[in-house]
């Protein structure tokens, strides 16, 4: 199969590039009245309580009655899959066509501000908006009607391969935290867009080998990131993505009454230990100590990174045990992206206007926004950090709620409170480490003491 030896040759190629830094810019500053410490403190403290709390009041969350179905409107699903291949072809042909870097770049936008952080949000917030706007699938449908009608009979799927679990889209979203922290730095540009089509020839191989759901399932990093990101979400899907149909739950059930799978937590945590790196790598500290690291410099400090918080969660988890870790962690990685990112979707999504006036980077102006500039002061600092320590603590308070109910549902046997609780203080360690680490990357940028 070639669709590996192009990633390899892919990041082969990105590895002899000078490593982007600062790439998301987080916010602006504001004069507070209280010294960061004060805000540490106080966020731990939340999170501590939020523990006690669940340990003293919450129990196990049981199903919910049967919901009403909806059907999503057929318009709207085909209106999401247009979208979804609109937002895959034209990067590709932006990039690898016709070239060009400007602010009209669209690789970065539709796979970096929309796809890595809206897509995220509205996975986690909202419900499975994924299913129709996945172009991978959209196009391995359109490839296997082609055939259909040309009389070409293709073979059986393979079997999934017992004990391969979800490692693949574990490894491939791992790739993806490479890609945008180290090679590309959240740009976009031809390698970004060999990447993009890299990843389109694996995906497409995949989905021929082992049937379009299994690898969506299993192997496919987005379909798989954004589905765990859903058991958050009220609304899920009540069978397949053809028949539209969704049903609303209890905010956060899905977090609990899923049967968590040990790649899954490890996926997580990846996953909140690349937001906390991006925030930590923009900091002085951070800068004073390693400057500005090459490719291969930064490979490693990335990796150290996140290895660490992977084997702190695999501690944690043997006593807190792994639908704890995995309910408990999934609301934080939440908040990260929203305390992180959030100026960053709300201030590189005004380049669509840009990419609309001049669609193929050749400086032209169609609909007269081609020097829009994009701004973000419309956001007070002192608000911003207000949702920033919002989203942070709310996603710990989420989380303590959701391990803790997790661990309760999941428990083999019966156990007393008091050794369920116990078991427990390597998640609350783990949490009150977490947010105190991320507020004060947060903080360096945004909080300034007052004169």
């Amino acid at each position: 199969m070639k669709g590996p030896l192009v990633v390899a040759a892919t990041v082969g190629a990105l590895l002899l590039l000078p490593a982007p830094t600062l790439a998301h810019k987080i916010g602006g500053t504001f004069r507070s009245p209280l010294p960061l410490a004060v805000y540490l403190a106080g966020a731990a403290a939340v999170v501590a309580l939020s523990f006690w709390f669940a340990f003293s009041r919450a129990g196990a969350v049981s199903a919910p009655p049967a919901a009403r179905v909806r059907v999503v409107p057929r318009w709207a699903r085909l209106s999401l899959r247009v979208v979804g291949l609109v937002g895959w072809g034209w990067p590709l042909v932006q990039t690898l066509v016709v070239g060009g870097s400007s602010d009209a770049d669209v690789s970065s936008l539709f796979l970096w501000v929309f796809g890595w952080v809206g897509l995220a949000l509205l996975s986690a917030l909202l419900g499975p908006v994924w299913a129709w706007l996945d172009p991978f699938a959209t196009l391995h449908e359109l490839a296997a009607g082609a055939a259909r009608r040309l009389g070409l009979r293709g073979r059986e799927p393979a079997s999934w391969p017992a004990g391969l679990g979800r490692w693949p889209a574990v490894a491939g979203f791992a790739f993806f935290v490479w890609l945008e922290l180290v090679a590309t730095g959240g740009s976009g540009g031809r390698n970004l867009g060999a990447a993009l089509l890299a990843y389109t020839t694996v995906t497409l191989a995949g989905m021929t080998q082992y049937g379009r759901d299994a690898w969506r399932a299993r192997g496919e990093v987005f379909s798989v990131w954004f589905g765990l990101l859903g058991r958050l979400a009220p609304w899920r899907l009540a069978g397949d993505r053809a028949s539209g149909r969704v049903e609303r739950r209890p905010f956060g059930n899905g977090l609990v009454l899923a049967a968590w799978t040990i790649d899954e937590v490890i996926l997580v945590a990846l996953a909140t230990a690349a937001v906390m790196y991006d925030g930590l790598s923009q900091t002085q500290p951070f800068f004073d100590l390693f400057g500005l690291p090459g490719v291969g410099v930064a490979t490693l400090l990335l990796l150290g990174f996140l290895g660490l918080i992977v084997a702190a969660v695999l501690t944690a988890t043997r006593l807190a045990g792994v639908a704890a870790l995995g309910a408990g962690l999934l609301p934080i990685a939440v908040g990260y992206l929203i305390a992180h990112y959030l100026t960053f979707l709300l201030l590189d999504g005004q380049r669509l206007v840009i990419a609309l006036s001049d669609p193929l980077q050749q400086g032209w102006d169609l609909l007269g926004t081609a020097f829009f500039e994009p701004k973000i002061d419309w956001l007070p600092g002192a608000l911003l950090w207000g949702i920033q320590l919002g989203a942070v603590v709310g996603g710990h308070m989420i989380g303590a709620w959701a391990g803790h109910a997790a661990a309760v549902a999941h428990a083999v046997r019966r156990v007393e409170r008091g050794v369920l609780a116990r078991h427990q203080l390597p998640l609350v360690a783990l949490m009150i480490t977490l947010t105190v680490v991320t507020l004060w990357s947060l903080g360096q940028q945004v909080v300034q003491p007052a004169a």
